[in-house]
Order: structure tokens, then sequence, then C-alpha cells
């Protein structure tokens, strides 16, 4: 790692997050945990970037998820319609960016969105010290607002955690657990470790996994994406307990962890 590099962390952290990849028509559907598009379109609102914008170099930046907390999925199941009677207008849209009528004409949609509850990420994104820097702080003071894959999707605070003058790796390996404050409760009740293993996503040309989840343009009459070659991990953090019980076991992955047992 050289100097001219460093990682930005954030704290990617609220009631509700969606993270879509292969969405379509009335259904839309949530990854486990954030997306290289997701990421990259927070940076560019942080940074003021428009969607007609070019977005290259932030797409070119070495990004890196952990799972601090999966949280779990939700459903929404609701109908859509227009308040005049008129029919409603198809998702699509011609080469004029006009919407175009439904046909047969189509007063009610029934749409099926899914959600992450209560999940905590730490993403880590790294590049080059200026660009690294600049989006720091544009996170902190966001030219427009940040969203957690969809704009109904609001962020908890802090979301950035600061700068790391080290490796992607190193810096999720080196972050603190970021679970919030039931579920730390709840792990303290079994048992208070020094360090947990999480699972991580991490850009890699090697990685023995892909991901079609790299953006090309955000541009509405443009939208292109293309794949990324990802390396998958389990990382051992620091649990952030005071006073850890140097009996307790590393919590790892815990299957019934959903059903609050």
């Amino acid at each position: 790692m050289t100097t001219d590099h460093l990682v930005l962390l954030l704290r990617l952290a609220g009631p509700m997050q969606s993270w879509g990849d292969r969405s379509a028509f009335n259904r839309r559907e949530t990854r486990p945990e954030p997306t290289k598009s997701g990421v990259v379109g927070l940076l560019a609102a942080a940074a003021g970037r428009r969607r007609e914008a070019d977005i290259t170099d932030l797409a070119e930046l070495r990004l890196g998820v952990r799972v601090d907390q999966a949280g779990s999925l939700m459903r929404d199941y609701h109908t859509v319609s227009d308040y005049r009677g008129q029919p409603l207008p198809q998702a699509g849209v011609s080469a004029k960016g006009i919407q175009k009528p439904t046909s047969p004409a189509k007063h009610t949609h029934i749409t099926q969105r899914f959600y992450l509850q209560d999940a905590v990420f730490v993403a880590g994104i790294e590049g080059p010290a200026d660009l690294i820097t600049t989006l720091g702080t544009a996170v902190s003071n966001p030219a427009f607002p940040l969203a957690l894959g969809r704009r109904s999707c609001v962020p908890t605070q802090p979301v950035n955690l600061g700068l790391r003058p080290t490796d992607l790796e190193t810096a999720l390996i080196t972050e603190p657990w970021q679970i919030g404050d039931h579920a730390r409760r709840r792990q303290a009740r079994k048992g208070r470790p020094a360090t947990v293993q999480l699972a991580a996503t991490l850009d890699d040309p090697d990685g023995d996994d892909v991901a079609h989840d790299r953006p090309v343009s955000f541009d509405p009459l443009r939208r292109a994406f293309t794949s990324r070659r990802i390396r998958h991990a389990w990382l051992t953090v620091p649990s952030g307990f005071d006073n850890p019980d140097p009996d307790a076991r590393s919590a790892g992955h815990d299957p019934f962890a959903l059903l609050d047992w």
C-alpha cells in the first residue's frame, strides 16, 4: 500500500435498505448486501454529480463490503393507481424520455418491493488519495440526499467512518463491529468475545465469482452496467466490547439469529 492511496469507510445502516441489481417491471428485489452500483450512486449523489455525469472514476474505485448485521427481508405489497381515474402509463419511456401509455389501458398496478430491515454494513472504497479525500468530504456534506439503494431508504448517522491510510482488506479488518444497540445487547447475553467473524465481499480481478453490478452510466436514457470479479471472505474483526470475556468464543455465523434464539 502506498501513501497515494486511501480507503474511505462508510457505515451503511438504516431502518430499510434495498440494493437491486436485476429488478424489472413491478417486482423490485434486493441483494443481501450493497451493490457496487448502489455505493457508486451514493458517492455520486454526495459529490453533486447528476445522472448524466461521467462516473468512470468512481466505478474504477475498489469496493469491499462487510456484513456487520444481516437484517431481515421485508416484502412490501401494494397497488398503484391514478387518483383522477386515468389509465396508468408504462414504466418504460420513449426515445424522447416520455412514458408510453399502457395498451390495453390499465388502471391499477400491483407491485412488490423487497427491503432489508435493520441491516448494517461497512463499505470500504479504495482509490487515489485526492479523489478519496474529496469523496470523504462530500459524504459528510452531501450535495444531494444520500440513500441506501432507493430514495426512500434514508441512512442513519454516522455514514462517514473516516479515511484510512491502508489497503482495503486491512481497513475492513481493523474497523470495530458496527452492530446496533439491540443486537449488541443480545450478543452480550451470549458472551462478550474480543473478536467476531464477519462475511465480506471484495473487488478482486482474480476472484472466483462475478457480480453484474458495476455501473457504466446512470443516465436514464442510457443506463448501463457491466460485470466485476469479486472474492468472498470471512474477516476477524474487533468486537468493540469493553472488557471482553477471554473465554467467550468469537461470534461467527449464527443460523438462529433471525429467530432471536
